[in-house]
């Protein structure tokens, strides 16, 4: 429970982590960020790491003009980090598939069967662009890549909406989070904010959902 706190601190305040980073790492901080976005997206037991949040709040500290972050370095490396990281996914779930879930931490196991459903029902519904849709999602974000290693997906069609989802996700969120972290409110409510970018995550997700039940009705 104290570990979920904890986790929950951080998202909740990961603009003040991430400055107070800025102020003692320096430059050392595009590395923190790159690794986060790397195994956020590119190991299966690894989907509780924050996202949305560290993408928005990494737009906010590199406007902040005590600091030398440059907001375009942070897009470019994130981008790749975000790419690598679902192929690293899809790689694993192709050539170990479900003995990837058996994988346990402290000994408890991460990957919820449960999650794992989700996530195929997701590729049942929306097939491919599943990969875009979910870079907007949490957990299913960690998860859509390595479903698709396991239902062998051409890597042709993976790789294509995988770079077309990473740089939709991070060029996004990152740069909203620079243009929109220099107004004084959003400073000061921040914790709001991450909840507003949690509802706004999963809003492709409603939208596909309306699409197809509209489209059933036409039918």
């Amino acid at each position: 429970m104290e570990i979920l706190l904890n986790l929950f601190d951080i998202v909740m305040h990961i603009d003040q982590h991430l400055n107070q980073f800025a102020n003692d790492y320096g430059l050392w901080l595009y590395a923190i960020l790159f690794l986060i976005i790397f195994v956020e997206t590119g190991v299966v037991v690894m989907p509780f790491l924050p996202g949305d949040s560290l993408l928005f709040a990494a737009g906010m500290v590199a406007a902040l003009p005590d600091n030398d972050l440059n907001v375009w370095i942070i897009v470019g490396l994130l981008i790749i980090a975000a790419i690598l990281g679902d192929t690293l996914n899809y790689t694993i779930g192709r050539s170990i598939g479900y003995k990837a879930v058996q994988i346990k931490i402290f000994g408890k196991q991460f990957v919820q069967p449960e999650h794992l459903d989700k996530t195929h029902e997701f590729y049942e519904k929306y097939g491919a662009k599943t990969i875009v849709i979910a870079r907007f999602v949490p957990i299913v974000r960690t998860l859509a890549p390595f479903v698709a290693g396991i239902g062998k997906m051409s890597y042709k069609t993976f790789i294509t909406y995988n770079v077309v989802g990473g740089i939709v996700w991070i060029v996004s969120l990152t740069l909203a989070g620079y243009f929109l972290g220099r107004m004084e409110w959003v400073q000061e409510n921040f914790s709001k904010v991450v909840l507003a970018i949690i509802v706004i995550s999963i809003f492709p997700l409603i939208f596909e959902i309306y699409k197809e039940k509209f489209s059933k009705k036409e039918a």
